[in-house]
């Protein structure tokens, strides 16, 4: 428990961003930063997961600003755009100014979304031309014959998608829709919010596995994560700030195959950061940075949460995902 030993918790400090565009349910994004030897690192788990959720959270901020991360073996890493449930017109804006060749669309935010999401998709598509890759972001709200049919629909209308993100909720779900359809089909909260992620047998039920360090518990861990899963790995943000997002980053960097762009352009979603250069793909592209970013204490200071309501909500939720990261055997930690 030297890791958690080295961390002063008291000096966390709990900051509010809001979005450009409601996200996942959301508009503000809030989470605290702690301060460690080896630098920062970001606590940020969502507000509806429980403790025993949050503290593979916790654990991966304290990887961050107390292990450190292990050697990348790449100095770039391509990156998707993200592309919210928005009208055509605005999806197609956003995927044209992002610079990137790989766009990720969010569908199926409604039950009758299709009709919308197929002019999304189209619309994106116009703005990539025919070279960019399309890929759909589901979140598991389908059933079996909906998947089916929908995925069609969609790659056609995208004139061939990369791949579409956990268009199931469970593995056999997504199995059964994997056999049904011709385009490939990517593994997220399968993974990530199994009871054992290094358990989940996903290798015929998917064709990519999707991975996010932050709520699996560090680097580390996800890439023994990763090589559990023994498929292409995409390299996914948790809509952390540019500290957490380091995070992620560093994961792709140390990742021994790439063959996907990732999802890490997601600082774009947010109105402001934490630090004075934000982590944002430039020609679609993200350098490797070997420490955190470092917050800039201007910028820190205008997005910090001033309502005390919050802030003890938040100090008293990580003290409970610090208690159950306690209990938590050393040897699945980092």
């Amino acid at each position: 428990m030297l890791a958690l030993d080295d961390i002063d918790f008291d000096d966390a400090r709990v900051y509010a961003i809001p979005m450009t565009t409601r996200f996942r349910g959301i508009t503000v994004r809030e989470g605290m930063l702690l301060r460690g030897p080896a630098g920062w690192g970001e606590f940020c788990p969502f507000p509806e997961y429980d403790d025993r959720v949050a503290a593979s959270w916790l654990a991966t901020a304290v990887e961050q600003c107390v292990v450190g991360w292990p050697e990348p073996v790449r100095d770039h890493i391509a990156v998707n755009c993200t592309v919210p449930a928005v009208s055509p017109d605005r999806a197609r804006e956003i995927a044209a100014a992002s610079d990137c060749g790989t766009a990720k669309i969010k569908i199926a935010d409604h039950p009758d979304s299709l009709t919308e999401d197929l002019a999304r998709v189209e619309s994106v598509r116009d703005a990539l031309g025919p070279s960019g890759a399309i890929r759909v972001d589901v979140n598991g709200a389908w059933d079996v014959d909906t998947a089916i049919t929908a995925i069609r629909l969609l790659d056609k209308a995208a004139g061939g998608l990369e791949y579409v993100e956990q268009p199931c909720a469970t593995i056999e779900e997504l199995a059964a829709v994997r056999r049904a359809v011709d385009v490939r089909i990517a593994a997220d909260e399968s993974i990530r919010r199994a009871d054992d992620p290094m358990r989940v047998a996903v290798a015929g039920a998917a064709d990519v596995a999707v991975i996010k360090c932050t709520p699996l518990g560090g680097v580390r861990r996800a890439l023994r994560i990763a090589d559990a899963a023994g498929l292409p790995c995409v390299v996914s943000s948790a809509l952390e700030t540019s500290v957490g997002l380091g995070a992620q980053v560093a994961l792709a960097a140390a990742l021994p195959r790439l063959d996907f762009a990732c999802g890490l352009g997601t600082t774009s979603l947010l109105r402001d950061d934490v630090v004075a250069e934000p982590i944002r793909p430039v020609a679609g592209y993200l350098p490797v940075r070997r420490r955190p970013p470092e917050p800039d204490p201007g910028r820190l200071a205008r997005v910090e949460q001033t309502d005390p309501e919050r802030v003890a909500w938040w100090r008293d939720r990580l003290s409970r995902a610090r208690a159950e990261l306690k209990s938590t055997p050393e040897t699945e930690q980092w």
